[in-house]
């Protein structure tokens, strides 16, 4: 199959109608393209918590989970997205968070602003492109 949809265990499922990732066979290696994660939401669709630093630990524990059901790793990583809805005040405490998930890889990355996201309470979204061989 050239594009396969990938589901990992942990995943929460959503409201809209998408796949966590598809994982690309583009000749001798995959592309990996993880949509947009938030963090975890809660019984009323609401973030789990408030914390900037806890919502960036959780939105990479679930791109990692991703990435590991297509069989791929951070260090596959290539190109990271971060949305902030207050980057001056965050930008800093997301920063060393993501130095350490992509301490390997080092991707290109894009930090942007933005006003919120579709679950409630959340503060930060990331997106993360991958490629590994096969």
């Amino acid at each position: 199959m050239l594009i396969e949809d990938i589901w990992p265990s942990s995943w929460q499922g959503t409201r809209g109608v998408y796949t966590p990732a598809k994982k690309i066979d583009i000749g001798n290696c995959y592309l990996i393209i993880v949509s947009g994660q938030q963090a975890r939401k809660d019984e009323n669709n609401e973030v789990f918590s408030d914390d900037i630093e806890l919502q960036t630990e959780d939105v990479f524990m679930q791109i990692n989970d991703i990435l590991e059901e297509a069989g791929a790793s951070m260090d596959n990583a290539v190109k990271a997205v971060l949305y902030f809805t207050d980057i001056e005040a965050d930008f800093m405490k997301v920063s060393a968070i993501r130095d350490k998930w992509f301490a390997n890889s080092k991707p290109i990355s894009t930090c942007l602003s933005c006003n919120g996201f579709s679950r409630k309470g959340a503060k930060i979204e990331i997106e993360v492109t991958a490629i590994m061989e096969k």
